[in-house]
């Protein structure tokens, strides 16, 4: 396993000092450090001792040496024995395992997002013949990426991928790039709005195995919660402890601020934490977001003891992520085509799929098709004789929550940071991270790059670039109050994107599980795939591989009538 080193600053002035949540009165001061944790990270990997962290802070507190902050990402945590990742595992094998087709499908799939290209990947491994269409010039759907001018990357959104995503994890694994993954410490790191410029941590001890590694976190964490919320938190859990699977989902008819009330948790827990996880999970606040999509995630959080631990990739989704996929799509004799609209779905007379008609009028005819698409974007091109049957009707309650990802390059390389993703818990911004810092191809050690996410963005998304930043300015000035300022007296900005998504992942409101679809439609040949579809992993990157393993294994199991199909076509087609 690849650790990767830097020094991320030099020559700093006295102005960053860590703080210690436990107990911020006996934390000594390293005033030259520029990134709270860096301590703590270089004694982990035995380059510091205590005695050593000692007496450097006394020396640089003297004035007499500059200290090096040297950041260093964390071991691929053991994931492989989990329950889940054996279970997706399996699901991987079977397809490499499976028969070998006499006559391989040829099968449309429209979209190269993250479901289109799992697949595509899996249908291939069975030995069959997918054609990958993408509508633009640039793989990834929903985690894409452009460079600018200069050569700078800018993103679709800021992506993390948990331990508690065993299909992704074997996905890397399977291609050969489980290095590109960057493994942070495993925490929770939490602004204080009420203290601009702290932070409160929830750290999650390696020592010990889930869930009381994640209990310990949480006990250890005074300065969000108080003992008595504490207690009323995780007696309102035990029902979902007590129950799994079953009573998380019938939770979905219950917002998040429902199901608090309900279990008689005080609305400071919901206030302190769950803001800022609703809005990390699904980009809207907890009186909207349903109560399932929490659970969902505490389950895999308290369950899997490296469920809750972050990794970044290390450049842009594109290209580290999405390429490795389509280059093992090809080798195995399949197509990716870019600038490959679907325009329309044309129908045989007994409604089911005759043909995949793109932009440039071009025809494409196969033995089973697949939309890749949002969910937003396929509601426009269901055809008219569709549109009352159940399975497709119910996705009208299924609606793209908008989102806006912004990133920002300063003049400066900011201190008040870590090498991780932060929640912001300010009103107007979900998480953000230092790309400079927690991103090898995107490390500068001179400049800062802050890539955040903007939500909820419904009363945003219409207005400009520049109103955005400027509110985004804002909100920085209380996460940096000695470093950026709103009219940029401060740090001053170099350059800033904003990427605009009008309607991103599903909002995941109450009642929307049963309107969500299963991959194989009723339709003989028809498919969807993407983390709309029914799998459990909601919106999210796991649930859409998820969703195109689900599809892919439909589209197998389903070879001997979709050949029959096939020949059924052949010969009618013979006798006109």
């Amino acid at each position: 396993m690849s650790q990767w080193a830097c020094v991320s600053a030099t020559n700093l002035s006295y102005q960053a000092n860590l703080i210690n949540t436990q107990n911020p009165q006996t934390t000594p001061r390293y005033d030259a450090l520029s990134f709270h944790g860096s301590e703590i990270v270089a004694r982990n990997f035995g380059f510091l001792s205590s005695q050593a962290t000692t007496s450097i802070g006394k020396r640089l507190r003297k004035g007499a040496l500059p200290l090096k902050v040297v950041c260093v990402d964390y071991p691929r945590p053991e994931l492989d024995n989990t329950v889940n990742f054996l279970e997706a595992a399996l699901l991987s094998s079977s397809f490499r395992s499976s028969s070998r087709p006499a006559k391989p499908l040829k099968v449309v799939i429209a979209g190269a997002g993250l479901a289109g290209l799992s697949t595509a990947k899996y249908l291939a491994d069975a030995g069959h013949k997918p054609i990958l269409l993408e509508a633009r010039d640039v793989l990834g759907g929903k985690i894409a990426a452009w460079k600018d001018k200069d050569g700078d990357w800018y993103e679709t959104g800021l992506h993390i991928f948990f331990g508690a995503y065993p299909n992704i994890q074997n996905l890397f694994g399977e291609l050969g790039i489980d290095d590109r993954l960057q493994w942070k410490e495993h925490s929770m790191i939490f602004a204080m709005p009420n203290k601009p410029g702290e932070f409160s941590r929830f750290d999650f001890p390696e020592v010990l195995p889930a869930p009381l590694n994640g209990i310990w976190a949480i006990l250890k964490n005074n300065e969000m919660l108080t003992w008595p919320e504490k207690v009323k938190f995780a007696i309102g859990l035990v029902p979902a402890i007590l129950g799994g699977q079953a009573y998380v989902e019938a939770q979905d008819g219950l917002t998040v601020k429902e199901w608090m009330t309900k279990q008689g948790i005080p609305d400071r827990v919901t206030t302190e934490v769950f803001i800022a996880m609703s809005k990390a999970l699904n980009f809207i606040n907890p009186d909207e977001l349903s109560m399932q999509c929490i659970l969902i995630a505490l389950n895999r959080f308290l369950q899997e003891k490296h469920g809750s631990k972050m990794a970044f990739l290390d450049g842009s989704p594109p290209e580290r992520l999405c390429q490795p996929i389509v280059d093992h799509i090809q080798s195995l004799g399949g197509e990716v085509r870019l600038n490959s609209r679907l325009q329309k779905i044309d129908l045989n007379n007994d409604g089911t799929v005759k043909s995949f008609v793109l932009q440039n009028n071009s025809v494409i005819e196969a033995d089973a098709y697949v939309s890749a698409a949002p969910v937003d974007i396929f509601k426009l091109l269901v055809p008219e004789n569709w549109k009352e049957i159940p399975y497709f009707k119910k996705l009208d309650k299924l609606v793209g929550v908008p989102v806006i990802n912004v990133h920002i390059w300063f003049d400066r390389k900011l201190k008040n940071t870590y090498d991780h993703l932060l929640f912001s818990r300010s009103p107007l911004l979900s998480v953000y991270a230092d790309m400079s810092v927690t991103c090898k191809e995107y490390y500068n050690p001179n400049q800062s790059m802050l890539e955040l996410v903007f939500a909820p963005a419904e009363e945003w998304i219409s207005r400009s670039d520049a109103e955005i930043i400027d509110a985004t300015l804002k909100e920085l000035a209380k996460l940096f109050p000695d470093e950026i300022a709103a009219d940029q007296s401060k740090a001053k900005i170099l350059k800033y994107h904003v990427v605009k998504t009008p309607r991103s992942v599903y909002k995941t409101i109450p009642d929307c599980e049963p309107c969500r679809p299963l991959q194989r439609s009723p339709l003989e040949g028809f498919y969807l795939t993407g983390d709309y579809t029914k799998q459990k992993y909601l919106a999210s990157m796991e649930g859409a591989v998820l969703s195109g393993k689900l599809c892919a294994q439909a589209i197998v199991q389903d070879y001997e009538l979709l050949v029959a199909r096939g020949q059924k076509r052949l010969a009618e087609a013979g006798a006109r």
